[in-house]
């Protein structure tokens, strides 16, 4: 009996332990269901399974088993748009899908001041196709500088735009990245160089490049906290730029990496001041660990000192394709044109699922 009993408690211990709850939060309308299909033997891809309504905005499927893909339907008609779900290993998984706008919306704050700064630009915000429909997600968020380059030709240097958000409708539809907010921030034309330079160099000047960082963390940032559902956290939280912009963002992680949580650096000037942002990262002590992407085009766009500060990084204990990506793009140039044609890759590296 004794023997029976041990048993029946491993029995339903590994009943407990490998049991699966998937929590739905989405606002299906009053009259509509949320419905579950997925490769579970309890689930199949034909037909769903309705899951329990906890609540106006939360839905809830329990299922004995774990390590399988899902999706979520509505009424069992509407299928959720991205990737399908997994659930491995944990008990609980939350998710929260959307299943009819397939493209974001960009809203335009003009005048944003900065007291730091003593200067004023407008700030251009990307909000992920599901951002009106499931009001109970936050998201992360993406600051991007040079912002009038991103989204639209009639204000980007030379006419070509970075293509930003059609490259995050693209990708998020394909599940290959998650949602995120991204912030692109005006340089202001004139203090540019100053603004993205973190030292000074003898013979171009610049080097307020900690003010521009502490404009970002301590005037955009809380701004954009306050407006916007995001989601807080240095994992939350990336810079991205090129040229310039890609120095600061460099510079911006190495320093601050409890504030961002990822970079990514375009063509970046690691030229700048005799390469000294390499020669920190070569005195580095104790090496900050966050993900960073870094690129060039040919050898005329810093291919070579590109590749000296990957490896330096990688003397640091970075490695390639879990917290380092370098990508070499033979034929890039310095220009709008070939950071937008690669722009899919440090977005995927960033904000892969």
């Amino acid at each position: 009996m004794t023997k029976f009993l041990s048993l029946l408690l491993v029995l339903c211990g590994a009943l407990f332990v490998h049991s699966a709850e998937i929590y739905v939060h989405y606002d299906a309308k009053w009259g509509n269901h949320i419905s579950i299909r997925g490769d579970a033997n309890s689930l199949n891809w034909e037909k769903g399974v309705k899951a329990q309504s906890v609540s106006a905005t939360l839905w809830k499927f329990t299922t004995p088993e774990q390590n399988f893909s899902f999706k979520p339907l509505i009424n069992d008609e509407v299928w959720s748009i991205g990737a399908n779900y997994q659930v491995g290993e944990r008990k609980e998984v939350h998710i929260y899908p959307f299943f009819h706008q397939k493209t974001g919306k960009l809203q335009k704050i003009a005048n944003f001041s900065s007291a730091i700064l003593n200067n004023q630009r407008t700030l251009r915000i990307y909000l992920p196709p599901s951002y009106e429909e499931n009001l109970q997600k936050k998201y992360p968020v993406l600051y991007m500088h040079d912002g009038q380059n991103l989204f639209e030709a009639s204000t980007a240097f030379g006419g070509v735009e970075w293509q930003v958000d059609e490259n995050m409708n693209t990708l998020i539809v394909q599940g290959k990245i998650k949602e995120a907010i991204v912030v692109g921030m005006d340089n202001t034309g004139a203090s540019r160089l100053r603004e993205y330079t973190p030292s000074s160099d003898a013979k171009y000047g610049g080097g307020d490049g900690e003010k521009y960082l502490d404009f970002i963390a301590t005037e955009v940032m809380p701004f954009i906290n306050e407006k916007y559902r995001t989601l807080q956290g240095k994992d939350n939280c990336m810079l991205m730029g090129s040229s310039l912009g890609g120095l600061i963002s460099f510079y911006a992680g190495w320093t601050r990496s409890e504030t961002f949580g990822g970079v990514g650096c375009l063509s970046s000037s690691f030229w700048w001041n005799n390469e000294n942002q390499l020669q920190k990262v070569k005195s580095t002590t104790h090496a900050p660990m966050l993900q960073i992407y870094i690129d060039s085009g040919d050898d005329s766009d810093g291919k070579q000192q590109m590749l000296r500060m990957r490896t330096a990084l990688k003397e640091h204990g970075y490695k390639d394709k879990e917290n380092l990506y370098h990508f070499v793009d033979e034929d890039g140039k310095h220009s709008e044109k070939y950071w937008a044609k690669r722009l899919f890759v440090p977005l995927i590296f960033l904000l892969g699922k």
